[in-house]
This record gives C-alpha cells, sequence and structure tokens, in this order.
C-alpha cells in the first residue's frame, strides 16, 4: 500500500539479503509502521549458477547483490509519495553468514575481476557451503591442543560454514591465491560498497560476524594470531593483519551514502548506512528479543537466538553451541547463537525428489510449476490427517550435517522404519516431526546450560506460512511458540538498529519498544500428543548417534 501520511516524519530502510532474494522494508519511525517492501530474486543464483548439490557447494555472484540491491531500493521508492523521499534518513542491512568472498588489495571480490567473472571460488561462499569441512577440522584440531583455544566461544566447535575454513579452503585454489588479499563477510561489504570504505585495512567489521563467525574476542586481543593462523598457510596469516582488529555493534555509523550509490538508488548523499548484522540476528532484534526469549528464525535452516545480561554469564563457556559474544544482538548483552544446518531445506528436498518426474517427463511446464508450487501444502494437508503412535516413522533432520548441539557436518540424514506400505505423506510427516526433534534438541540444551527460557517466539517464512509445521513443533516441544506479526523480521531488525545509529534512539532496545509489530498468533501444544512425541523423541536420539 502506497504510505500517504501527511507531514511524515523520520524514515528508515532495512535490507535483507537472505538465501534466494533480496528484501528492502521502509518503516516509520515515529510510529513503528511498516509503510511498503519490495523483493528481487536473485537472478543466477535462481538458475542455480555455481553450484553443486551433490558436494554441498554454494556460491553467489556478488553482481545478484548489487542487482538486487538497486532493484529493491528503486523499487520501494516508486511506492512512496515523492515527497516522503526526503525523510529517508538511513540504510541498514543484514545478512547471510558465514557468507565470504576474496577480495584484492582495493576491495573488490575477486569475481568482479574479469579474469575470474566465472570461477566460483572468486564468488561469496554462501553459508551452508560445506566445501571446507576438513579445513574446520584442522581449525579445531590445532584449537584444542594449543596454548589458546580458539573455540571456546563457539561451543568448543569451529563449523565449516564459517569465516577462517572457508578462507583457508579457497585459498588452496592456485587459480585465486596470488591476487587474494583479504576476505570479507557479506555484512560487511554491502555496508563497505554504499559508503566507499572498501580497503581491506579499514573496513568496519560487525561484532555479529566477527565474534560468531571468525573467532573474535576480546579475550585474545581480536582475532586469532597470526602465528596460528600462519600454521595452516602463512598466507592466511598475512591476510588476519588486513583485517581492521577493532569491530563495530549493529548501531553504530558505517558512514553516508557516496555520490555514485545515492544516484544509484535514486536518495540522498545525508543518508547515512549502519553497520551490518547477521540475519538471524536482525530477525531476533525485529522479532522482540530480550533476556528470557528465545527467538526461532524458521526457514531453509533455523537459527535459535538469545541474549544475556554479562553478569549472567561471568566466566561459563557454553559448549555444544555456535556461539556466545559480547555485544553480538543486542548491544551491551552477550548474544548466544544455536540452530539447525536444515529446515525448509529438508522439506524442499523431499518436493524435488517427488517431482523429479515432472522434472524429466512433464511436457507442459506451467502445469508442472503449478504442481511443484502445491507440493508441500498438500503433504501438509494429508500430513495432518495421519494419527501418531509410537510405530511412527522417526526421520533424522541432518540432510546438511548436525549444527547445533554439539556440531557434525559430516551426520547424515535418515528415514527409519519405512516398509512397502509407506506413503509420501507419512514421509513428509516424518521429516516435518524430525526438524521440530531437531528444535527440540536445542532448546534441552539450552536449558541444561542453565539459560533462563520464559517466552518462544518465531519468525520466518515457514512460522507465517505454515500452521501445520508449527503446531507440530509447539506439540514436540511441548510449548507455547508465539509468531511474530512482521513478515519482514530481518529487515525490520535491520531498520531498528539503523534508526538506532541515525540518532532517533539511544539504544536498540527503545526502537524495539517503538517499531515492534506485535504477535499474529500463538500455538499452543497438545499434551497427549506430546506425550507421545517424547517416546519419539528417544529413538530420534538414539537415531542420531548412528
Amino acid at each position: 500500500m502506497p504510505y500517504n501520511k501527511k507531514n511524515n516524519g523520520n524514515l528508515v530502510i532495512g535490507i535483507d539479503f537472505g538465501t534466494d532474494s533480496c528484501r528492502a522494508l521502509a518503516v516509520d519511525t515515529d510510529t513503528g509502521e511498516e509503510l511498503t517492501v519490495t523483493t528481487s530474486c536473485y537472478r543466477r543464483w535462481g538458475k542455480r549458477h555455481y553450484c553443486d548439490n551433490s558436494q554441498n557447494k554454494y556460491r553467489q555472484h556478488p553482481l545478484d547483490y548489487i542487482e538486487s540491491l538497486q532493484e529493491v531500493i528503486r523499487g520501494l521508492l516508486a511506492k512512496l509519495p515523492p515527497n516522503s523521499i526526503n525523510n529517508i534518513v538511513a540504510i541498514g542491512c543484514d545478512t547471510t553468514s558465514s557468507t565470504v568472498c576474496m577480495t584484492d588489495s582495493e576491495g573488490a571480490p575477486l569475481a568482479l575481476l574479469p579474469q575470474y567473472a566465472d570461477n566460483p571460488d572468486a564468488m561469496f561462499v554462501l553459508w551452508k557451503d560445506h566445501t571446507a569441512i576438513k579445513e574446520a577440522d584442522e581449525i579445531n584440531a590445532l584449537s584444542h591442543r594449543g596454548e589458546v583455544d580458539y573455540t571456546v566461544f563457539s561451543g568448543g566447535n569451529y563449523s565449516p560454514e564459517w569465516f577462517w575454513a572457508k578462507t583457508l579452503h579457497l585459498l588452496r585454489n592456485d587459480q585465486i591465491r596470488e591476487e587474494a588479499y583479504a576476505v570479507i563477510e557479506l555484512c560487511d561489504w554491502i555496508p563497505a560498497l554504499l559508503t566507499g570504505v572498501l580497503k581491506p585495512e579499514e573496513v568496519k567489521r560487525s561484532r555479529c560476524a566477527a565474534g560468531h563467525k571468525c573467532m573474535w574476542a576480546e579475550e585474545w586481543g581480536g582475532y586469532p594470531s597470526r602465528d596460528f593462523l600462519s600454521q595452516f598457510d602463512p598466507q592466511l596469516g598475512s591476510i588476519r593483519n588486513h583485517l581492521m582488529n577493532e569491530t563495530f555493534t549493529n548501531d553504530r555509523v558505517e558512514g553516508s551514502l557516496t555520490p555514485e550509490w545515492a544516484n544509484k538508488l535514486g536518495l540522498s548523499t545525508n543518508v547515512i548506512v549502519s553497520t551490518g548484522i547477521i540475519d538471524a540476528h536482525a530477525a531476533a532484534i525485529g522479532a522482540g528479543v530480550k533476556p528470557g526469549t528465545m527467538v526461532k528464525i524458521v526457514g531453509t535452516s533455523t537459527c535459535d537466538i538469545m541474549v544475556v545480561p554479562r553478569n549472567m554469564t561471568g566466566n561459563k563457556k557454553i559448549e555444544g553451541i555456535s556461539g556466545q559474544v559480547d555485544g553480538s544482538v543486542l548491544p551491551g548483552m552477550i548474544g548466544i547463537e544455536a540452530g539447525q544446518s536444515a529446515f525448509g531445506d529438508v522439506y524442499a528436498w523431499f518436493r524435488n525428489l517427488l517431482g523429479w518426474t515432472l522434472e524429466e517427463f512433464a511436457t507442459d511446464q506451467q502445469r508442472r510449476n503449478q504442481i511443484m508450487e502445491r507440493m508441500l501444502s498438500v503433504l501438509s494437508e494429508k500430513a495432518a490427517l495421519i494419527p501418531t503412535d509410537e510405530f511412527s516413522l522417526v526421520s533424522l533432520d541432518f540432510l546438511n550435517g548436525r549444527r547445533t548441539p554439539n556440531p557434525d557436518p559430516a551426520k547424515k540424514g535418515i528415514i527409519s522404519g519405512i516398509t512397502l506400505g509407506t506413503t509420501a505423506p507419512e514421509i513428509f510427516k516424518s521429516l516435518v516431526e524430525a526438524t521440530a526433534f531437531g528444535s527440540k534438541a536445542i532448546y534441552e540444551h539450552y536449558k541444561k546450560e542453565g539459560l533462563e527460557l520464559v517466552d518462544n517466539v518465531s519468525v520466518g517464512g515457514i512460522s507465517q506460512k505454515s500452521p501445520y509445521v508449527m503446531q507440530t513443533l509447539s506439540n514436540v516441544m511441548g510449548l507455547p511458540i508465539k509468531v511474530a506479526q512482521t513478515e519482514q523480521a530481518g529487515a525490520l531488525g535491520a531498520a531498528m538498529c539503523t534508526a538506532t545509529a541515525a540518532g532517533i534512539f539511544a539504544r536498540v532496545e527503545d526502537a524495539q519498544h517503538k517499531m515492534e509489530s506485535g504477535i499474529s498468533r500463538i500455538y499452543r501444544p497438545d499434551e497427549k500428543a506430546h506425550a507421545l512425541y517424547n517416546r519419539l523423541y528417544q529413538q530420534y536420539l538414539r537415531l542420531g548417534t548412528l
């Protein structure tokens, strides 16, 4: 709906760079009203260029981000009255993470150089890329036997999804090694691009990404030492020294739009750009995360985000999670992250498996697409009619490895108990339950580690669109699950952060209070179903040890 308010106040834009698309949201900071949103799908990614599912290799070309950025902002401005555009004071962005790319000495992603334009290793390595398992194993082994264990703030384990493992893997490609001078997270590159501060030594690094993905901690003076990283590859140590060692919370100013980007986007050079943030952290902010609240971001994967006051953790190192970082998520608190490597991706895999014959043999592409679009909703309808009992199928959701608790990227998925009479809806039901069991395992782990959990809030496409999945999740966990009203929690959280950076609010918590969207629905557990699922959950845990 067009924005028609007269004498409107300050407007901010939150941009959410997701796995498949980029979304931009305009918000009125006076009222918290979400004015309008636009979406742009990544063109090359949509055709699955530069990816290989069989190797868990997922790369995205930087041009996808550049083109979508311009498209969503121009589209957003077209929906606003011309006189309101001058009221836009700030832009903030969140991105998937750890999504990294090698750059040259001027900070240009190597894929933007002609000689590397089609080299997947010169592109951004998407968060769910698992080609660096070997390198992560090496980092873990040396960390655990060294004088400093750099994994203590990431649950005792460094993931192949993260910054240094991916960088080391890319350096082992001789085709790009010579030009590789530095490496950058996507959430750092977008603000750097917009403000024109691209030189690696000058780029402001996000506390969220640095702390959760890059082993940055004040306890050991920033990033892991050059000596430590050079043991894997001397060039890795050199790259470490090309990064600014100071990190910045998400309520800080990165700079202002350059004349070039102001012109490309149709905005003023007075518009400020705030420090980038991880998409899950932004979504947690947009959903109202606070002490005692766990926000579950449910999409292709999941992230389970909490914040706790500093005095609640003390010197405790929480085992088996994805990170605890002072100043991430909400500045001034400890941000805690866990999650599942695949959630919606599990359902998409099964849909694509069933749709294989359509892709191979159906000639009517329009009809084929219609069937594929409806398949998950029909499977959900049929699965909801199937009674749950102690003899139900039990599956394991580790189709892209296990992220938390106790990470193991080499873990595989399992479907157990199938017979010649098993139907597709029964298998789908077991896969939905498996993803819910994975969520329960994280929740139980948080409780075991002494974290106080009072409230559960969910955001993301699945929470908005799949009552069947959300009710199953509530039944399995035995907890009420609230669904945030906003459909753009990430972009809203980024907008809250940039409004704080612009000085409209003193703290991100103040922005949350003013700009929050509220709760749209609460799913409550069925106690009988929960009792049955507790028994099936024990089978799930046993499968997880295989």
